[in-house]
């Protein structure tokens, strides 16, 4: 009997004394009390959390069962949380069993999160005790919070977030697409971020599988890498399709417009023409815009096409007279330029080749050298003829003649003067031999007297004298030597 008062005296000294060390400002009543070591724990999903107890009761009782439960009741009997199926093989108890207890959660779940409450039972009827106030669990994930919209060149920060504030504070650690970073807090920071700094960031708890769930960190800025690209790539000929393709790198996409000039041709990535013509060479620029930078590239069309409008132009533009020199001109358009001329002069019976320069040289012009002329422009394209250009040589009279067209028997003869000249012969004079004084002045002269007679033909440019004609004017007949 003394060994038995001396061992219960020991045991409620050493429940008095745990009860001062843990008690947390709660009265024990009539010697029952149960204080809770933590009246709120926070934990993240996955995690081990541990919640204790110390609990006293009177001299003389026995502890006989002792155990954990959700539930707050008076007079019915709350379940055991190690007899609950949702709860079977996850928890666990440990302590004395006499005055302490400690649950554990092996994993902890988002379901758990609940207010859980220590009850014991002695070996006296009525020695229930169950203790007010309990242990309201939390139960958290991890959850990465960036900013909506980060620009190039920001400071940013991640931070791993809870909705509760954790009771122990774990190491923390970092990954970008899956490769750990060097940060080991709950915060993330990227100084002057760039594209490159984009991608899937998680946090997680160091030496644990508690991790959050990914989070895309979207960097946005202005166009690189602009380019502009012309398809096909090699010679583009007139009447052949052509795309043009603007690309570029930027976050937000770009927008695309085409310019040729001041003037907007086209908008999106690319810029098709079909049936392309020698107009539609020239500098295209594409204006590359997502918001942020305007950026602009340019590329050159170079459409190849056979010579157009072909032409011959004549120098001087005035009057050509005999003996000056003149130059003849092809012209004409064409890409690549061209590559070769021929000149031909347009005859009764076909044509003549006369040169192959673009320009025709002619000194010393004649009067054989009036006529029609046309030139021939061609480069690898192809070939086109000019239209025939005339060339009028002016030049005095020549082969000036004078000459018997009709005799008028035994009283005159009529003698006519001809001549070749341009332009025609404007003044014809008639002079007998001998005399000074002309005898007549028109195209045709009779003759009343016998004699040598010759004619001069003029123009604007000069007068050429014939040979002289012999006549002789009988009174019946009339002879004429020559």
């Amino acid at each position: 009997m003394k060994v038995k008062l001396l061992i219960s005296l020991r045991m409620s000294l050493t429940v008095s004394l745990v009860f001062l060390l843990f008690i947390s400002g709660v009265a024990a009543q009539d010697g029952w009390a149960v204080n809770y070591n933590s009246k709120s724990i926070c934990a993240l999903k996955g995690s081990t959390v541990t919640m204790s107890c110390t609990y006293t009761y009177p001299r003389g009782y026995w502890v006989r069962k002792a155990f954990w439960t959700k539930e707050w009741t008076k007079g019915l009997e709350p379940p055991d949380l190690l007899y609950q199926p949702e709860y079977r093989g996850r928890v666990l108890y440990l302590g004395d069993k006499h005055s302490d207890s400690t649950l554990r959660f092996k994993t902890v779940r988002e379901k758990d999160q609940s207010k859980y409450y220590f009850r014991f039972i002695t070996d006296r009827p009525g020695g229930k005790y169950q203790g007010a106030g309990g242990v309201d669990l939390s139960v958290t994930d991890l959850q990465v919070e960036v900013p909506e919209r980060v620009i190039e060149g920001d400071k940013v920060t991640l931070t791993c977030k809870t909705t509760c504030s954790l009771t122990v504070r774990p190491t923390f650690t970092w990954y970008k697409n899956w490769h750990p970073l060097s940060s080991s807090t709950d915060q993330l920071n990227l100084q002057s971020v760039s594209r490159e700094d984009a991608g899937r960031y998680y946090c997680a708890v160091l030496g644990q599988s508690l991790r959050s769930p990914e989070v895309t960190l979207n960097v946005r800025y202005g166009p690189k890498s602009v380019s502009a690209s012309i398809s096909p790539s090699g010679e583009i000929v007139e009447g052949s399709s052509v795309t043009l393709t603007c690309s570029s790198d930027a976050n937000p996409p770009v927008e695309y417009n085409w310019f040729k000039g001041t003037s907007l041709v086209a908008e999106g990535e690319t810029y098709t023409m079909n049936k392309i013509s020698s107009v539609d060479s020239g500098e295209y620029k594409c204006r590359c815009s997502n918001g942020y930078i305007v950026k602009y590239t340019a590329v050159t069309l170079n459409v190849l096409y056979p010579p157009k409008n072909v032409s011959v132009s004549i120098s001087p533009s005035g009057e050509i007279v005999e003996g000056s020199s003149v130059t003849l001109t092809c012209s004409s358009d064409a890409n690549p330029p061209v590559q070769s001329y021929t000149w031909f002069k347009k005859l009764s019976s076909g044509t003549l080749q006369k040169s192959k320069s673009q320009i025709y040289n002619i000194s010393n012009i004649s009067s054989a050298e009036s006529g029609e002329y046309q030139c021939m422009a061609a480069n690898t394209q192809g070939s086109r003829y000019a239209e025939y250009k005339s060339l009028t040589v002016l030049y005095a009279p020549k082969k000036a003649q004078a000459s018997i067209s009709e005799t008028a028997e035994g009283s005159s003869v009529t003698l006519t003067c001809s001549s070749n000249a341009n332009p025609p012969v404007q003044n014809y004079t008639w002079f007998k031999e001998g005399g000074s004084s002309p005898v007549g002045s028109r195209h045709s002269y009779t003759a009343l007297q016998s004699g040598s007679y010759y004619c001069v033909a003029q123009n604007e440019h000069g007068s050429q004298k014939s040979a002289a004609v012999t006549v002789t004017v009988k009174r019946m007949n009339c002879k004429i030597a020559v």
